[in-house]
């Protein structure tokens, strides 16, 4: 397990630098489906950055006033996080880590910060998942639970 006390945050910029490490954890979340696929990294590569712009113009249109935050490790980049924090709910909207720092307790300590936060606040902690998403465990771990769902997404909550 990690020390949670090298776990940090910094906010995402528009550097080139930060879209591209932001696009290496994205894509690193579809290594398995990608496989799957049958193409050449060209290919895939040309797939995610697509998939990649429009999930980033998508989330740019849904919550104008949130910004994605890098998550660090001991100063290192591990992941990304993006999070509304709503009157009566802090929606997890997008949390990843790059598969070397997954499976170690980061995931677990920045979801918990989240669910701390919306406890002390008087709210409670939502996130929408991919039905095939292996994160479904870790979610219900920490106690959330389905609200709602259809073919695609699972919606949980933590009250």
């Amino acid at each position: 397990m990690v020390d949670q006390r090298a776990i940090t945050f910094v906010p995402a910029r528009e550097r080139q630098e930060d879209q591209s490490f932001q696009y290496e954890v994205y894509a690193s979340t579809r290594l398995e489906e990608m496989r799957l696929m049958g193409w050449d990294i060209a290919q895939q590569d040309t797939f995610l950055r697509m998939q990649f712009m429009m999930q980033q113009r998508s989330y740019a249109a849904r919550y104008p006033n949130e910004a994605y935050q890098l998550i660090l490790y001991d100063g290192v980049e591990v992941g990304h996080l993006l999070v509304s924090r709503e009157d009566n709910a802090i929606r997890l909207v997008d949390v990843a880590i790059l598969p070397h720092y997954r499976n170690n307790g980061i995931g677990t300590f920045v979801i918990n910060n989240l669910m701390q936060e919306a406890l002390a606040t008087g709210r409670s902690t939502m996130l929408h998942v991919v039905r095939s998403n292996r994160a479904i465990k870790l979610y219900e771990r920490l106690g959330f639970t389905k609200s709602a769902e259809n073919e695609m997404y699972i919606e949980m909550i933590f009250q």
